[in-house]
């Protein structure tokens, strides 16, 4: 059994930041010490890591990997080595596939994809309809994550825009519900109108314009009524503007049943940035305004924002030809989400301790997932080392997912996921990834 010890490292973990050392044990933390002193015992590996942080892997809660059906521009394999460079050890990929994961036999069969292809360990969200709500008590709460309902436009019949059909779901489940709020009317009429006014495919510039607050807000705050209504357990996700917030609480996220998430492309990017970026930042919801951006920031702190994803979302870049109508929407952000949300830590942000509570303790906790999110002994020791001090640029050459290109490329940084353990295991050490191994299924309690 391997037996390794990290040792003088930054630890950060619940809340604070301190000098100490880890031990790994097979697959779990053994031991937990704070300082610099550490039992002489004899290891299979001693790492030194000092200057360097030690936080828990993250847990992604929002992912689009496109496997099965869309593998020409992602799967599991290629999609789970991104994570696992990025220092993300835990996802939760979403049912819009082909087929789509919204009857039990196409549910069961991504979990096998998952065993047979992830490099991290994993789960799958099921998908509503408007005529599956009487699959969703037959889910195992203990092994799915969650349901995936999409209150705007989606792919194929995964649009649940009739109140009987949302009631049914929120009704319907014990499991938390996460939800895809954009008003398809709203956006509709939006897009009549923009075609009218700049043609059959608008410049990029007015994907913001289309898919807008109103069509945000309107379908978040129906979202919320009917949670509260049933009582359900509702995770709104991607919110990316600042009127929404005003539909969550301030307070632990102990004390909700209601929570949100931001992905962090709508607080790296904001609508100015489609100058330079174009179709690379179109996504669903849209990019917003930099005062959006800014508010999101504010609410990671206040703790109305409960969680940050990706919502990693590979396409090719010929599919993101055209403008605000023809591009696809969606981008892959899991490789560098680690290290984009530390570079925009501090003290006039948030700080690198809040970037760990809401990237790995806060999916543990709201998820339920069984001794993962944290440095604990007894926990499985998914661990990242972060090197803080090492200036370097992202090239198209460094990006690991199969559509082969990222939105930060040529941005600089100053921290850089060094090593990542999965269950005990290094899967990533400075550039080489262990491609013979697999993570292990995600429980809930």
């Amino acid at each position: 059994m391997n037996r390794i010890l990290i040792k003088d490292a930054t630890i950060i973990n619940e809340g604070r930041s301190f000098t100490g050392s880890v031990i790994i044990e097979g697959d779990k933390i053994a031991k937990v010490i704070e300082g610099t002193v550490v039992p002489e015992e004899s290891y299979t590996e001693i790492i030194d890591a000092k200057g360097k942080y030690l936080t828990p892997g993250v847990i992604d809660d929002h992912v689009h990997f496109r496997d099965p059906g869309l593998t020409h521009k992602a799967d599991i394999f290629t999609e789970s080595r991104a994570a696992a460079a990025g220092g993300v050890t835990s996802f939760m990929d979403m049912p819009n596939t082909q087929p789509q994961t919204t009857d039990l036999e196409t549910l069961n069969a991504k979990f096998q994809l998952g065993a047979e292809k992830s490099l991290v360990n994993y789960s799958f969200y099921f998908g509503a309809t408007n005529s599956n709500s009487d699959l969703l008590s037959k889910l195992d709460p203990h092994r799915v994550c969650g349901v995936k309902l999409f209150m705007g436009s989606s792919t194929g019949n995964m649009l649940v825009d009739r109140r009987e059909s949302l009631l049914k779901v929120f009704g319907g489940t014990d499991l938390i519900i996460a939800a895809h709020c954009e008003d398809a009317a709203i956006i509709a009429e939006n897009t009549r109108k923009a075609k009218e006014k700049y043609g059959d495919d608008p410049d990029v510039k007015f994907h913001s314009l289309i898919r807008d607050t109103q069509a945000c807000y309107a379908s978040s705050a129906l979202a919320v009524e009917l949670a509260e209504k049933t009582g359900a357990r509702l995770h709104v996700l991607h919110i990316s503007t600042g009127k929404e917030l005003e539909l969550f609480k301030n307070a632990p996220l102990s004390e909700k049943k209601i929570t949100a998430e931001v992905c962090v492309p709508h607080i790296a990017f904001y609508d100015g940035m489609y100058k330079k970026l174009s179709t690379r930042i179109k996504c669903n919801p849209a990019i917003k305004t930099a005062l959006d951006r800014s508010v999101l920031i504010d609410a990671i702190t206040e703790n109305r924002i409960d969680v940050v994803a990706t919502d990693h979302a590979p396409h090719l870049l010929s599919e993101k030809e055209g403008g605000a109508l023809r591009a696809v929407s969606g981008m892959p952000m899991i490789q560098f989400s680690l290290t984009a949300m530390l570079e925009l830590a501090n003290p006039g942000t948030f700080s690198k301790e809040q970037v760990i509570q809401k990237m790995c303790h806060a999916p543990a906790e709201l998820f339920q997932i069984n001794n993962r999110g944290y440095i604990r002994e007894g926990y499985q020791a998914d661990l990242v080392i972060v090197n803080p001090k090492t200036r370097w640029t992202l090239t198209k050459e460094a990006v690991l997912s199969k559509c082969g290109w990222s939105p930060l490329e040529n941005y600089s940084f100053s921290n850089k996921v060094e090593r990542t353990f999965v269950n005990g295991h290094t899967v990533f050490d400075n550039g080489q990834l262990d491609d013979s191994y697999r993570g292990q299924e995600l429980r809930f309690r």
